[in-house]
Formats: structure tokens, C-alpha cells, sequence
């Protein structure tokens, strides 16, 4: 076993190599530009790993073992979720690790809402259980890996908050500096709270999140800081291993659907790109479709999907509740399109009403996640209405950040003040409107006494108590 390893250590441990998704440049990794955009057309790049090609493939039995394995280690690197499978992500070496122990989330059955939505195999799988609470973290770890394997002192980023958060805490973490940009007045508090406990230079700028951007390239251009947005290929190696910790949760069987929150679009495609890597070095038998679920206020990709094909996305302003996904240009729209067409996969959008209902049904399971997490259910039971997903198929919604990212949501939701009249309005909503007034617990005033309180507790129980 040991000799069969070694041999499969030397063959994942091929140099990578950056490959532009637009004309299919190849560049040295060392001469990419700061903006991480292709100098020949402006596109994105993807990590490959020419090694790979034509080299002897893995036991795919012997890589099940070793991941398997590293979860009883002590070591920082196995405990990651990760760098546990270091090998499909040979990018730096062991020791220029930065890791918080992230990965390693659950996959939780969804009980409740499955048997609500006759799907017996519903799962969340819950990234929001991240050291700092989403799923940014995976792809932190990767890409601020490389930045300090490289020697900067500086990393950077623009932020709806959670990109924030983890940035900040990988570059404290790893002793270096961060620049933090975020829109003003368009950020949760609790997630601005985060960069500023970790150090970062936090600046809110008087504009949105890609006006943020926009002035971000330009810095990088100008000093030596190293971008750390969703643009950054690296940020995708990390968070496409969540796709191994999914098929491995369910014995190494894809299932028929994944269904992700779309804001910036960097998500989908870093799944998308695990999945496809597992499957062509034999990990999968098949792989699940990917479907995308925006805000109908920040629904840049299901409008390029429905009015063009996805061959041109038009930039919206985006205005949605659920700050995460309140994107209304998104990077890696490309990247997106070119997995739901790889993977059979579709796009839908909710209502901030659907939202918000949907983050309360998986409250009530006992699982909370932030508001921009929800779209997932809430796009799923569209999907089922619309037969985009089969009823026996087994459906995994990805879940990108925690409740307590966003707090005051919840809050004005269960006290019924989250929503205006209009969003609720009209015959055609009145089931949904019903849902949500049943759904609502907002904190009851009681006086403190037994009695009292037993009252409230039998008028909860329906009278039965």
C-alpha cells in the first residue's frame, strides 16, 4: 500500500499551470498580472495540471483510503478539509499551508422540508460551519497559500462581507496584512464585524459592490498587493472540495442534483470543477446536474440564460435582502454558464418573499444559515413545480453561510418586519403570505410567573397541552 501511495503522490504532484477560459493562453503562474485577467482578451484563468494528462490515473480506492485516513491525523493539513485532498490541489507545499482546519462540513438530511416536498433524499450541506462561518473559507486557505508562498505582505479584497471575513482571518492567521473595500450601508453588520476583529484595513466605499472592484483592480495594478476576490483561480481549487466531501458523505455516488446560491458565480464553478476532475480520474461514476438560484433583484445569469443564451450578460443593479448574492455583475458568469451546460444544469429566481420563507423553513429544522442560502430551497421548490427536478432523485443544496451572519434578517422576519406589503400582496400570494404569518416566532412578553407561562406554553401546543 505504501509503495502504491508514493507512486500516486509523484503523480499528483505535477506543477500547474494557469490556462485562460477565453483564448486558452497558458501563463506561468509567476507572470499573471494582478487583476488576474488574461492580457491577450480580459478573460478569467482556470488551474490545470498538465501532469495529469497522460500519466498512469490514481487508484481511485487507494485515494478514498488516504482522505479517509487523514481525518484521525493530528496534523493541521489533514484536519483541513481541504488539504486533506491536497493531491487533486498541488499548488503549494505542505509547510506554506495557511489553514484555520476548515472543510469538513456537514451534510445534513433535511427531515422536515423532505417530507413537506415528497423528496426523500434532501440534503444541505452546510458551509456556513466554517471557522469563520461560510463557505469563503475553502477557497481563503488555497488562495492566501499561495499569496504568502510568494512573499506578500498585502492581500486585498472587495466584499458583500463574507469574502471579508475570511480574509481576514486567513492573513491574521498567517501574520500579513489585509485591505478590505465594501460597499457603504450595503454590508451585514456581523460580517463587517469580523474583518475589523481580525485587523483588517476595512474601508467602506460610497458605492456598490462593483464599484468596489473596480476600485480594487486598480490598486493592485498600482502596489504590491495580491487580490484575493473570486477572479483569483486559486480561490476555485479550494472551494471545489466541498464536491469531494459531498460524494464522499454519500459513499462516493454523485447525487442527480446540486443546487447553489448565485452571486458572484465563482461557487458553481469551483463544484463544477471538482465534480468534473473526481469523474475524469475515475472517484465518479456520473456526474450531477448544477443548477443556480439568484434573487430575482441580483438575477444577472438567469436573464443572460433566458434572453441570450448565456453568450452575453448585461449587468443589473442589483437590490436584494440577501447581501451575499447582491451582485449584479458577477465575474464568473463564463465559468457558470459553461458548467450548467456541462452538467445539464438550469437557472431559476425567487422573491424576497421566498427567501425569507425558505430561511425559516430550514430554521425550523434546526439548521439556520444567512438569507442568501435560502435561495437554494426556495429555487428547489420552483424546480419541482416547473419537473427540473424528479421527485425520487436525490437533491443537495449547497448552504453558504450561518444564521448569525446576518442576524437582524431574522430579527425583522419572525417580528414581521422584514417584508413591505407589496412583496406579500394579491390574491396569487396569499398561500405564501399564510406561510410566512405561520412560520413567524417572534419573542412573546410574559410575566414571570408559572402560570403564565403555561398558558403560552398550551396556546403553542395548539390547546392540546
Amino acid at each position: 500500500m505504501t509503495r502504491e501511495l508514493t507512486t500516486e503522490a509523484e503523480w499528483m504532484r505535477a506543477a500547474h499551470q494557469l490556462r485562460c477560459t477565453g483564448c486558452g493562453q497558458v501563463t506561468p503562474p509567476e507572470e499573471i498580472a494582478g487583476d488576474f485577467r488574461c492580457a491577450a482578451c480580459g478573460e478569467l484563468f482556470a488551474v490545470e495540471y498538465p501532469g495529469w494528462a497522460g500519466a498512469a490515473p490514481p487508484n481511485p480506492g487507494a485515494l478514498r483510503w488516504l482522505w479517509k485516513e487523514r481525518r484521525s491525523s493530528l496534523a493541521a493539513a489533514d484536519q483541513s478539509g481541504v488539504w486533506r485532498f491536497r493531491e487533486l490541489l498541488p499548488i503549494v507545499q505542505e509547510h506554506e499551508i495557511v489553514t484555520l482546519r476548515e472543510g469538513n462540513t456537514p451534510l445534513y438530511h433535511l427531515t422536515q422540508n423532505a417530507e413537506r416536498l415528497a423528496l426523500p433524499e434532501l440534503y444541505a450541506k452546510h458551509q456556513g460551519m466554517n471557522p469563520t462561518a461560510s463557505f469563503k473559507d475553502t477557497g481563503m486557505t488555497a488562495a492566501l497559500s499561495v499569496a504568502k508562498a510568494r512573499g506578500f505582505r498585502w492581500v486585498a479584497c472587495a466584499s458583500t462581507g463574507n469574502t471579508s471575513a475570511a480574509m481576514a482571518a486567513y492573513a491574521a492567521r498567517a501574520g500579513m496584512r489585509s485591505l478590505v473595500l465594501v460597499p457603504d450601508g450595503k454590508i451585514a453588520w456581523s460580517k463587517l464585524a469580523q474583518s475589523m476583529d481580525y485587523g483588517a484595513l476595512t474601508l467602506q466605499l460610497k458605492t456598490d459592490f462593483d464599484g468596489c472592484v473596480a476600485v480594487l483592480r486598480e490598486v493592485v495594478r498600482r502596489a504590491p498587493v495580491y487580490l484575493l476576490n473570486s477572479v483569483n483561480p486559486y480561490r476555485v481549487e479550494g472551494q471545489k472540495t466541498p464536491a469531494m466531501e459531498i460524494v464522499e458523505a454519500l459513499d462516493w455516488q454523485a447525487p442527480e442534483h446540486v443546487i447553489v446560491p448565485g452571486g458572484n458565480l465563482a461557487n458553481i464553478s469551483a463544484l463544477g470543477k471538482g465534480f468534473a476532475e473526481m469523474h475524469a480520474l475515475g472517484l465518479l461514476p456520473v456526474l450531477p446536474k448544477l443548477s443556480v438560484i439568484q434573487a430575482e433583484g441580483a438575477n444577472p445569469l438567469v436573464r443572460t440564460m433566458h434572453e441570450f443564451s448565456g453568450e452575453k450578460l448585461e449587468p443589473v443593479e442589483a437590490q436584494t435582502r440577501a447581501t451575499a448574492i447582491r451582485i449584479g455583475n458577477p465575474a464568473s458568469w463564463k465559468k457558470a454558464v459553461a458548467v450548467l451546460r456541462a452538467t445539464g444544469g438550469t437557472v431559476e429566481q425567487v422573491s424576497e418573499a421566498e427567501i425569507a420563507l425558505a430561511k425559516a423553513r430550514l430554521g425550523a429544522e434546526g439548521i439556520g444559515c444567512e438569507p442568501a442560502s435560502a435561495v437554494t430551497l426556495a429555487g428547489l421548490e420552483k424546480m419541482l413545480i416547473a419537473g427540473k427536478v424528479q421527485r425520487g432523485e436525490r437533491v443537495v443544496l449547497l448552504l453558504t453561510g450561518h444564521t448569525l451572519k446576518d442576524a437582524d434578517y431574522t430579527i425583522a422576519y419572525h417580528r414581521g418586519e422584514l417584508l413591505r406589503a407589496d412583496e406579500v400582496a394579491g390574491p396569487e400570494q396569499a398561500a405564501l403570505a399564510q406561510a410566512i404569518r405561520d412560520s413567524r416566532r417572534d419573542a412573546v412578553a410574559c410575566e414571570a410567573n408559572v402560570d403564565a407561562v403555561l398558558r403560552l406554553l398550551h396556546a403553542r401546543d395548539g390547546g392540546t397541552a
